[in-house]
């Protein structure tokens, strides 16, 4: 009987997988998010003992995919100077946000959340 239990779920799992492999976008690209603190003397709440835990985000042609929540986090675009291209504060019950179009080239995406924040590199 354990076999049987074993063997269904392995099953199902297999088909699980296959279907979420279908329905997920080609097109999209996870970006790799690292994390940095803004201001390392700043403490504004006490010391956690496990790190912060970056946001899941991808990114297809112009457009970034929250795959976890972001509400009220701050989203820039820096270009290769240093210079901020792009600002916002990522609005509430975003699942999406479209980049303007006018943005070309490799950007640093940074999100940014109290004194942390996550960054990695897109191209647009």
């Amino acid at each position: 009987m354990k076999k049987f239990f074993l063997i269904f779920n392995l099953i199902f799992m297999v088909s699980l997988s296959g279907i979420a492999q279908i329905q997920s976008d080609p097109q999209k690209q996870e970006v790799e998010l690292s994390v940095k603190p803004i201001d390392p003397v700043i403490i504004s709440k006490p010391i956690k003992r496990s790190p912060a835990m970056a946001p899941s985000v991808s990114l297809s042609d112009h457009t970034l995919y929250f795959n976890t929540s972001c509400d009220g986090y701050v989203l820039r675009l820096v270009n290769e100077d240093g210079d901020i291209e792009y600002d916002i504060i990522i609005p509430e019950d975003t699942e999406t946000l479209s980049l303007p179009f006018y943005l070309e080239g490799e950007y640093e995406l940074q999100i940014i959340r109290d004194n942390y924040c996550f960054y990695g590199y897109i191209e647009l």
